[in-house]
């Protein structure tokens, strides 16, 4: 590896030193999948007062509900131990804030010469919305048990504050 990685591996060897995690089970200790945004202003386990092992956590660009997702679901319902997922975009999210895929493929062209166009980002200004819609997708997959506990909600990052959405 290139030096551009020599910070993160001198953190490991520290990590390592003091590595507590041995034995711990593949499986969601507590039941739950957490899907939500790349954002590293987010601490999942903090946020909600897990623990490591406790909880299968998908991160992608807006917490979205992609076939990937899916896709990663299915096999943590099956095979991981998950029995509920909840859903948790945050506020002041990038992915939330611009009005569509052709305004982000617009700006990364014009500022880093880059056609992103062949890519789907799953932008949506309409943050409730996409939630929602990204609910509805989990409860209506067919691959995936009938009456799984499917829930929303928003974490303010300026707050902390983790707050439920009917849908």
């Amino acid at each position: 590896m290139s030096g551009a990685f020599d910070d993160v591996l001198e953190a490991n060897a520290a990590y390592v030193a003091e590595f507590q995690l041995k034995g711990l089970q593949p499986v969601a200790a507590r039941g739950l999948a957490l899907v939500t945004c790349m954002d590293s202003r987010i601490e999942p386990l903090d946020m909600l007062g897990l623990r490591p092992g406790d909880a299968k956590i998908l991160r992608n660009a807006g917490a979205r509900v992609t076939d990937d997702t899916l896709r990663t679901l299915v096999l943590a319902v099956y095979l991981l131990g998950v029995e509920r997922v909840l859903v948790l975009p945050h506020t002041r999210c990038k992915m939330a804030s611009v009005a569509s895929d052709e305004e982000v493929h617009d700006t990364i062209l014009a500022t880093h010469g880059v056609d992103t166009r062949s890519l789907e980002f799953k932008t949506d200004n309409d943050q409730l919305g996409a939630l929602r819609h990204d609910l509805e997708r989990i409860r209506h997959h067919p691959l995936l048990p009938k009456g799984l506990p499917v829930a929303g909600a928003i974490y303010d990052v300026d707050s902390g504050k983790v707050t439920p959405v009917d849908a």
